[in-house]
């Protein structure tokens, strides 16, 4: 255990120094390199803005409308019939648009239900196994410019679906 926390410790200075010494070693500039990656992530970050923010707009309207209880309510019929229970399915909805979102909901499924009940052992089985998929989405897709997002989204939202009934049928069979 002292060898993994002393390598933890001095992992990113050794990458750190090897990285500079093969760029002295190669006779890279390193200061200008480093100036000019620089550039390129501000004007990724700058290509990704519109995006982002139409995201957390969305979010915004979608959690205000009450269309996320208005989902839940709908969904809680079918949910329940497979097992599902109906304290998680914010956090089922939520986590593929926002991961702020889904943290705050999960917060609050641990308060009201306590972190060793099944229904907070659900939630935390769930947060772990599903993605923030729209947010994912709009960042890399946004990056490299890419536009038709179709199939990528509709395997992850499958992906995400089968991580919350997995997630589900996981914590029954063990809790």
């Amino acid at each position: 255990m002292e060898l993994i926390r002393n390598l933890s410790i001095y992992a990113i200075p050794a990458i750190f120094f090897v990285i500079l010494s093969l760029g002295l070693y190669k006779d890279v500039k390193i200061y200008e390199v480093f100036v000019e990656g620089a550039k390129e992530g501000i004007t990724t970050v700058v290509r990704i803005i519109p995006s982002l923010v139409g995201l957390l707009v969305a979010i915004g309207i979608f959690r205000a409308s009450g269309a996320l209880d208005l989902l839940v309510y709908a969904a809680a019929p079918v949910a329940s019939l497979a097992g599902i229970p109906p304290e998680v399915l914010p956090l089922a909805f939520m986590k593929p648009i926002s991961g702020s979102a889904s943290l705050a909901l999960l917060s609050d499924i641990m308060k009201a239900n306590g972190p060793d009940s099944f229904v907070g052992r659900v939630a935390a089985t769930m947060t772990g196994s599903t993605e923030t998929i729209f947010y994912t989405i709009a960042v890399y897709f946004g990056a490299v410019g890419v536009k038709n997002v179709r199939h990528t989204l509709i395997a992850a939202l499958i992906a995400d679906l089968v991580s919350v009934i997995v997630s589900v049928a996981i914590c029954s069979l063990v809790f």
